[in-house]
């Protein structure tokens, strides 16, 4: 399972998704992560719809999204892609304790996470 972050500085969540110009992509593996590669993302785009396609082409073949916001619009285009949106529950969330809660969740999934599971194999 990979997992994309919007980060100014690859130790927290805080970027807007719109506005993120890289991404920080994850690799959860049984009991640990791996850090994968960062992405820059950084072309600027006048045109809204552009914008957000260049961004999810961005996220390559990650399965969430982890950003501080994402506007209705851009959750529905990342959806549309078969990548979970997720947005960060409270200001300046380390990456590396949203990846231990994600290697727990993995114990008892909830559903969301179990098709993610459920389509790696």
């Amino acid at each position: 399972m990979k997992i994309a972050f919007a980060s100014k500085d690859n130790i927290y969540v805080n970027q807007h998704f719109g506005w993120c110009k890289e991404f920080y992509i994850y690799e959860i593996l049984e009991d640990d992560y791996n850090f994968v590669k960062s992405i820059d993302s950084s072309l600027e785009i006048d045109d809204e719809i552009e914008k957000l396609t260049y961004k999810i082409e961005c996220l390559e073949d990650s399965d969430i999204l982890y950003v501080q916001q994402i506007g209705p619009k851009a959750s529905r285009m990342v959806q549309a892609c078969k990548i979970f949106p997720m947005q960060s529950s409270r200001e300046n969330e380390k990456i590396e304790d949203i990846l231990n809660q994600f290697i727990k969740m993995k114990n008892n999934p909830p559903l969301w996470m179990r098709r993610l599971l459920e389509n790696e194999s």
